[in-house]
């Protein structure tokens, strides 16, 4: 039969990597934009950064998307932020982060995803979530107090981060997650940086509220349509009150 099957299956892991480099560049121009050029005072673009460096994206790369960003020089970055609310399957909340530039194009493709999704539909949410400060981070040390840690950054709430949640945690490290007020992200994420953990994430984003009971088929079926959205290429962010 010869080895189609496995020119086909190195293909569609190439065109993964490719899509997935495509957007961590985009998250630092996104960053780069959103809180200036330098990591050392940017959290968000020095945990962008330090992904695109684990994923092996060249340097000039990075510093080309962190120049765009930050609008140096002549090239700079003119992508819209938009916002998508809707349904998974078996009424699972989802808000969907776009970032592009070409509005027309993207949001008839977007909307058409949630028609083709099975039992998916569009529809305002945003009073599922709560819109919140995003800090999460991890300590090398094993038995590292998060509680303590939660307090002493300014954070409102911290709950524990694994490495089955967020595989930029070591697992012999502990994880957490810091949520936080809006106006406080920055400052927790500096005190983190600064106190022995290394901050992965830093963003503003939605939380739900509440997560539906689904069975395993149900959660499945859900988790496959959310796949879909992620596939596209302007998709930045998926928020999903799905465990």
């Amino acid at each position: 039969m010869g080895r189609q099957w496995l020119h086909a299956k190195r293909a569609v892991a190439s065109m993964k990597k490719a899509q997935a480099t495509g957007k961590i560049v985009r998250e630092i121009m996104v960053a780069a934009k959103m809180g200036g050029a330098d990591p050392e005072g940017n959290a968000r673009l020095a945990a962008a950064v330090e992904k695109a460096r684990k994923e092996s994206v060249s340097r000039d790369v990075i510093e080309r998307a962190i120049k765009k960003g930050a609008g140096v020089g002549d090239d700079k970055l003119t992508m819209e932020h938009v916002t998508f609310e809707g349904y998974a399957p078996h009424k699972v909340p989802v808000i969907v982060e776009v970032y592009t530039d070409n509005v027309n194009r993207t949001a008839p493709e977007i909307r058409q995803l949630f028609r083709k999704g099975q039992l998916g539909a569009s529809g305002s949410n945003k009073f599922l979530f709560d819109y919140t400060g995003i800090v999460e981070a991890y300590s090398q040390e094993p038995k590292a107090d998060i509680e303590a840690a939660g307090i002493e950054a300014g954070a409102n709430e911290v709950e524990p981060l694994s490495h089955q949640q967020n595989d930029d945690v070591p697992e012999t490290a502990t994880g957490a997650r810091f949520l936080t007020d809006r106006t406080a992200l920055h400052s927790v994420s500096k005190w983190l940086s600064q106190n022995g953990w290394k901050v992965i994430t830093s963003e503003l984003g939605y939380l739900p509220k509440n997560y539906p009971e689904l069975s395993e088929s149900q959660h499945a079926e859900a988790a496959e349509f959310l796949q879909t959205l992620d596939d596209h290429d302007d998709v930045h962010r998926i928020w999903a009150a799905l465990r």
